[in-house]
């Protein structure tokens, strides 16, 4: 549901279990068994590419049957609410359901009316749980130990859910965490998280990490800066301002030439790529965790996998 609902020891045990399906994900076939005979229930109410296509591979590749349901085209199309197309979902059976939504907080109400585990795929500008899951996991195969790292996160702080998650899940880790971005961009309690706020990149060579985040015009009902060519005269991440030593992290889609420049998003530095390719992994490992766990050992020893371990957190009843 959340960050907050993990610890760091939780965390940890993910990314190990993650590594672990890397090697998987390199194989000439892709499938283990882990999850077969479970129904696995994607509902995105929000347009989605990476994140409902990496929870697809990762179903499948843990042998799950995989269901994929979007608002436009279906029954919510003829005003059938969240409730009544969760409890008629449900009827099918479901081991987990995967949810995104443009509110805050339908997770939690889907976790009360589907007996079926639950994942939060994004609700509003709230949290993206896994989003911060996989970008800590590509950071951590890239860098090494996370303690200490100078952590920049930059641009539309206000509508973005993933600045909420990984602002938790960096600190979590040990991170030094700084949002940076407009002042009509960056929400006043964001500070209460534990993170810096700066309203300009003057001291932005300081950090080890620099973390873009998408301008979400979608989801601004004003006008929020002058312009796109105003904001990215001040705020944009390109050559001038990154440095070789600094790694550059975007959740995509990059809006190139706004938060972006071209030469930055192709150069050695980004990872931008490599967080594409962690969410499989990443996301298996959630499914897993949720899942199998708990008890099916079978799996994990014939993946070369570590034992079963305890529960993360508790979701509709079940163990994640």
């Amino acid at each position: 549901m959340s960050v907050e609902d993990l610890t760091r020891a939780d965390i940890e045990r993910i990314l190990d279990r993650a590594q672990s399906f890397a090697e998987v994900s390199g194989r000439a076939i892709k499938k283990v068994p882990a999850l077969r005979g479970r129904t696995v229930l994607n509902l995105f109410y929000e347009a989605s590419t990476r994140t409902s296509s990496s929870f697809e591979l990762a179903a499948k590749r843990l042998s799950a049957d995989f269901v994929s349901v979007r608002a436009q085209g279906s029954a919510v199309d003829k005003g059938e609410s969240l409730k009544d197309t969760v409890r008629t979902l449900s009827a099918y059976d479901p081991a987990l359901v995967v949810i995104r939504s443009p509110w805050a907080g339908a997770a939690e109400l889907v976790a009360r009316w589907a007996p079926a585990a639950v994942v939060n795929a994004g609700d509003g500008k709230r949290e993206h749980p896994t989003q911060a899951l996989l970008d800590l996991y590509t950071l951590w195969q890239r860098v090494g130990a996370l303690d200490g790292l100078k952590v920049w996160i930059v641009g539309d702080v206000l509508h973005s859910r993933v600045a909420r998650s990984n602002v938790l899940a960096f600190r979590r880790m040990g991170c030094e965490v700084t949002v940076a971005g407009p002042p009509t961009l960056v929400p006043r309690e964001i500070e209460s998280l534990g993170c810096r706020v700066r309203a300009s990149l003057d001291e932005l060579a300081e950090a080890d990490v620099v973390y873009a985040l998408r301008m979400q015009r979608e989801r601004m009902e004003g006008a929020f800066v002058p312009s796109l060519r105003e904001y990215a005269a001040r705020y944009q991440i390109d050559g001038r301002r990154l440095s070789p030593q600094q790694v550059l992290m975007h959740p995509g889609p990059v809006n190139r030439g706004v938060e972006l420049s071209a030469e930055v998003i192709d150069s050695p530095q980004a990872l931008i790529a490599q967080q594409v390719e962690a969410g499989v992994v990443v996301r298996m490992a959630v499914l897993y965790e949720l899942l199998a766990s708990g008890g099916q050992q079978e799996p994990a020893a014939g993946l070369g996998l570590q034992a079963p371990v305890p529960a993360v957190v508790e979701v509709a009843g079940q163990s994640a």
